[in-house]
């Protein structure tokens, strides 16, 4: 990786400073490459290449639905292309399990730009209508304009499409902040973004830190915030678009429950609720970590799960077998063994892991961890914990389960987990959070996908994803 060179306006370009950021495997600690840490003078060198490919008259938001849709499937081709790489480079820099990896960094990326595409192409950007009490509306979907995009480390790919493909279907040009933790894979995503012959300036790609990213978002010429991480973060970005009145969508933090009814077949679901709580090594903001068992059921669901934890096979992320990695820095393992620390301190019961895996002396590694016996008011169950930490607390009854389950700051997600769909889904619909799987979660690419309370603002994926990045326009007649 050449540590010079930064890819704006189409071009790779030499930073305007001397800072690099260095990336080390998650696995290991050795070093994997580096990459220019961003400065103030390259965002606005960025968003003036966007400003410009947005503005001229026969720039991208010019173009026909139709022919941005052509692009579109060319950048996804190209995507597919490097999907090996950008998985293992992915997986190599935050821990992701490498099958994991190829299951949603290598494939989520193209599947959006093919979805979005298709969409655009098929939606109508104008709507005439009858006036009341006279008269004619002609009704126009315009794209927002220059677009901050602001990524966090657990998903970088995944994440950067939940924005980049809407953005590029409604019009829109883009500057891509990805964080400091996962930027290899951006300089594969650059390569694919030239060699698919998108439009000069419609994507930039800047890294850098927090300080990078506020800039990105205070500045002048940015006309629309898309921002994924901490709920901390979010409210920062939050109160900046809100004094200069700028669109923002937030996704942010997570502490989803899984709602185990009496008639769960666990069993039968082992896979579905692995994955809905521990995908990623517990580095995703929808896992259902918090776990609500019938008291009736107590004992069984705590040694599912501990079972669970205890089987699973840790080790180097870039292994096939490895179901658990490590975390993606010294800083997240230190702070994810605060947490077991504060749990035990607390008096919650811990039935697995608690420490480092034996042998496993080099990277970031936390064995998969449980507690039983957890007060919902506990910080280990209020707090995102962002590893592979789950806590298991008891209910008498739905309305109990119920009430645990929303008693949470936060409203992003959430399971439950029975054999009887229908009334299943009557339990979901009593939940206060933006999505719930049955049996299993995946976010739907078709569907909203967004957060209440201190989880987010907006909606990301499905059409609605898309009317994020566009505007209205009226014109009346009488």
């Amino acid at each position: 990786m050449d540590p010079n060179h930064l890819f704006i306006g189409g071009r790779w370009v030499h930073t305007s400073g001397d800072r690099v950021i260095d990336v080390v495997s998650a696995s290991t600690g050795d070093h994997l490459g580096a990459v220019p840490d961003g400065s103030q003078d390259d965002i606005d060198r960025a968003v003036g290449a966007a400003r410009a490919a947005f503005d001229a008259p026969t720039g991208w938001a010019s173009w026909g639905p139709e022919h941005r849709a052509a692009a579109m499937i060319r950048l996804a081709d190209a995507l597919d292309a490097r999907r090996g790489a950008t998985s293992a480079a992915v997986s190599a820099q935050n821990g992701m399990p490498i099958t994991v990896a190829r299951s949603f960094e290598g494939v989520v990326p193209s599947a959006l730009l093919r979805y979005y595409a298709a969409l655009a192409d098929s939606m109508t950007s104008e709507e005439l209508r009858a006036g009341l009490p006279r008269g004619t509306t002609l009704v126009r979907r315009e794209p927002a304009g220059v677009v901050a995009a602001i990524m966090t480390w657990n998903f970088p790919q995944t994440i950067a499409f939940f924005k980049v493909a809407p953005a590029l279907a409604a019009g829109c040009a883009v500057v891509l902040k990805p964080a400091p933790e996962t930027v290899l894979d951006s300089v594969l995503l650059a390569e694919a973004v030239e060699e698919a012959g998108i439009p000069d300036g419609v994507i930039n790609i800047v890294p850098g830190g927090r300080d990078t990213g506020a800039y990105l978002v205070s500045h002048r010429d940015i006309d629309k915030v898309s921002f994924t991480g901490s709920t901390r973060a979010g409210r920062q970005v939050a109160a900046v678009c809100a004094e200069l009145l700028r669109p923002v969508t937030l996704e942010l933090g997570g502490k989803s429950a899984a709602v185990v009814l009496d008639d769960a077949d666990l069993a039968a679901t082992a896979e579905q609720f692995f994955m809905a709580s521990l995908l990623n090594n517990g580095q995703t903001c929808y896992a259902s970590t918090r776990i609500l068992a019938p008291r009736s059921r107590y004992r069984e669901v705590v040694e599912f799960c501990t079972a669970m934890a205890r089987d699973a096979v840790v080790g180097d992320a870039l292994d096939p077998d490895t179901q658990i990695g490590p975390l993606v820095s010294r800083r997240q393992r230190e702070r994810v063994l605060g947490y077991i620390k504060t749990g035990l301190n607390e008096g919650s019961r811990l039935t697995t892991g608690g420490g480092r895996p034996p042998g496993l002396d080099r990277g970031w590694f936390v064995e998969p961890t449980v507690f039983a016996d957890v007060e919902n008011s506990s910080t280990i169950a209020q707090e995102e914990i962002f590893g592979p930490v789950l806590t298991i607390t008891p209910y008498d009854g739905e309305d109990e389960a119920v009430r645990l389950a929303n008693e949470s700051a936060y409203g992003l997600a959430g399971t439950v987990w029975t054999t009887d769909l229908d009334h299943g889904a009557q339990v979901a619909r009593r939940l206060r959070t933006g999505t719930v799987g049955l049996n299993g979660y995946l976010p739907d690419v078709t569907s909203p996908y967004g957060g209440r309370k201190a989880s987010g603002l907006g909606s990301e994926l499905g059409p609605e994803g898309l009317h994020a990045y566009q505007q209205f326009q009226s014109i009346y007649h009488p």
